[in-house]
């Protein structure tokens, strides 16, 4: 199918195409549509993950995104019920080279566009995914809708009037639309392939008590925590600095999220500011990264098209050493901004951009990758052994007190 960018005025749809990928800035993409039939809308983004399209799709960090995917073949690992990263897809819609494959794996229970149409989420296929990616790289991120159905071939002049309702992802505080209701105890652990399952996570009577706030926390960091050994409760992204104290922690995780830091900083921010006087160990990931960078006087600003995918290098000024890592985020910190005895620990090979830092003290810390993974490479899983071994540190240093 020829998928050359056009303007809309005067386009018909070709007999060949059901769905149809509109850009803000006029771009037109014919396709095929599949999953959940209707329109779909977001920021359309890229990611270049060969595989864990089931984690991707049900990260809560792609809140608000459509997510382009450069890697053609899609669905052949099908989807099951173990490799969600949260209850149900967030992402608003995906893009592809070509239609999902049928599943060809052990583990897969239900098709891939199935399972995508069950959980009312929609794509468009055979359209030029390396065109889409060269058009993002260029002009930047944008919002974008995807129409899809059998039978409807609405005036695309009529489907661009969407674009005048659509909120841009500056400004918008995603994190509070994704966070839990309540808090909770979560005591999964890692994946044991002998029974299938997630092992039930084994906490001594000692164990740590670790804090996660949620601003749209993915399941592998709580399990990456609850497999060494540590006892977790998830927080909403609002809980006031008194109700986490109340809990008595040993430490605190800042999770990923969604949406614009400045947003969700403007109430997250003083309150992870009263938690670093407390004294606490403090780990921070992705949208945590930057709340935590926030608290300590940072800014942070909009990329043209962020960071996403499992291939990403990404080196640590402290030891020199180079870890591919899994990215997510369409913002980033200005590292000129860190006050004085905060440092830049990590920094992106791609392009120059921040991806870490840390307090002078040691027991803070954050970055801005996935070193949890799902999906991607498990390089850098020592950070999490890190913030263990500075939680207890301080517990040995409090009782020695």
């Amino acid at each position: 199918m020829n998928d050359t960018i056009k303007k809309p005025q005067n386009t018909e749809w070709p007999d060949s195409a059901n769905a149809v990928l509109l850009l803000e800035d006029g771009s037109i993409f014919f396709g095929r549509g599949y999953g959940r039939e209707g329109l779909s809308s977001g920021e359309i983004c890229f990611n270049t993950s060969m595989t864990g399209y089931q984690e991707i799709m049900t990260d809560p960090s792609y809140t608000g995104q459509i997510v382009t995917f450069t890697f053609p073949h899609i669905g052949n690992t099908g989807s099951n019920a173990c490799d969600y990263e949260s209850e149900k897809i967030f992402s608003a819609g995906m893009v592809t080279a070509e239609l999902p494959t049928p599943p060809a794996n052990w583990r897969s229970t239900e098709a891939f566009d199935d399972w995508l149409a069950a959980q009312n989420a929609g794509g468009i296929a055979q359209i030029d995914t390396r065109a889409l990616v060269r058009h993002i790289r260029d002009a930047g991120a944008q919002n974008a809708l995807i129409f899809y159905a059998e039978t409807e071939r609405p005036a695309l002049t009529e489907l661009q009037k969407h674009f005048d309702t659509m909120p841009q992802m500056a400004g918008q505080d995603l994190a509070k639309t994704v966070t839990c209701d309540k808090s909770y105890q979560w005591t999964e652990g890692f994946w044991n392939p002998d029974t299938g399952t997630y092992d039930s996570a084994k906490t001594p009577d000692d164990a740590p008590h670790i804090v996660v706030v949620d601003y749209g926390v993915k399941r592998n960091i709580l399990r990456e925590i609850a497999a060494r050994g540590a006892k977790v409760t998830v927080v909403p992204a609002k809980t006031s600095f008194d109700d986490i104290s109340a809990l008595n922690p040993d430490g605190i995780l800042l999770s990923n999220g969604p949406g614009d830091p400045a947003a969700t900083g403007v109430y997250a921010a003083p309150v992870v500011a009263k938690l670093l006087q407390s004294g606490l160990p403090v780990f921070g990931i992705c949208l945590g990264h930057q709340i935590l960078a926030i608290a300590l006087g940072a800014t942070t600003k909009k990329m043209p098209f962020g960071h996403r995918g499992g291939n990403h290098p990404v080196k640590n000024l402290e030891t020199g050493q180079v870890e591919i890592t899994s990215q997510n985020h369409g913002f980033c910190v200005l590292p000129e901004t860190l006050a004085d005895g905060t440092t830049e620990s990590h920094v992106s090979l791609f392009d120059g951009t921040n991806e870490g830092l840390s307090h002078d003290d040691g027991r803070v810390f954050s970055v801005q990758y996935h070193p949890e993974a799902s999906p991607g490479p498990q390089d850098s899983s020592y950070l999490f052994d890190r913030f263990l071994e500075q939680i207890a540190c301080r517990r040995k240093q409090t009782q020695a007190a």
